[in-house]
């Protein structure tokens, strides 16, 4: 969208977390007001008509009409933790709130590199969305204690990051796959 620019690219205007985005990490997308991508986004508009505000929620008319049904369905990343995600960046502070996104980034990287067979990256981007950090700092304590996991075949070492990070979810009443949204009528 022509005029509409963002210096924060881990976290997006509406509340979802770009940095732990499927797409944003494979390159196809580079956050809202990055560049190419969706830059025709209804909510990036009404932040320009809004005199450009960083986060949605810094507009005195948040929440508006806009979200109806946003948090209904998934994207590529989920969206039942943005409400959340928002109130924790309000509550511990915007640094402190990215600096804990860094965290978990850093986690799902390693997920990626050594426990992806090439099956679950969808899986991983997900459950470390939606997962909150002590869980998984548990997880990945759980699996770097695991000294014979690195001589295994990289499918048994995805089984065993899948089975810990489901144990997790299932602790907490998660459900760890995207939601599709609700077809309109």
């Amino acid at each position: 969208m022509k005029g509409f620019t963002r210096t924060e690219k881990r976290f997006s205007l509406c509340g979802l977390s770009c940095a732990l985005c499927s797409m944003h990490l494979g390159g196809y997308c580079p956050g809202c007001g990055g560049g190419a991508g969706n830059q025709s986004c209804a909510i990036a508009k009404c932040s320009l008509e809004h005199g450009g505000i960083p986060f949605c929620w810094e507009c005195p008319e948040y929440l508006c009409p806009r979200y109806e049904g946003f948090d209904d369905g998934d994207s590529f990343v989920p969206h039942r933790n943005r409400q959340q995600d928002i109130a924790q960046a309000r509550e511990v502070g915007l640094d402190t709130y990215l600096a804990q996104l860094e965290e978990k980034r850093a986690i799902l990287d390693k997920l990626l590199a050594y426990y992806n067979g090439g099956r679950r990256k969808t899986f991983f981007n997900t459950a470390v969305y939606l997962l909150p950090l002590e869980d998984l700092r548990s997880v990945m304590a759980s699996l770097d204690s695991q000294p014979e996991l690195s001589e295994q075949a990289v499918k048994e070492r995805a089984l065993a990051a899948v089975e810990l990070l489901q144990e997790a979810a299932d602790r907490r009443g998660i459900s760890l796959k995207l939601n599709k949204k609700p077809r309109k009528r």
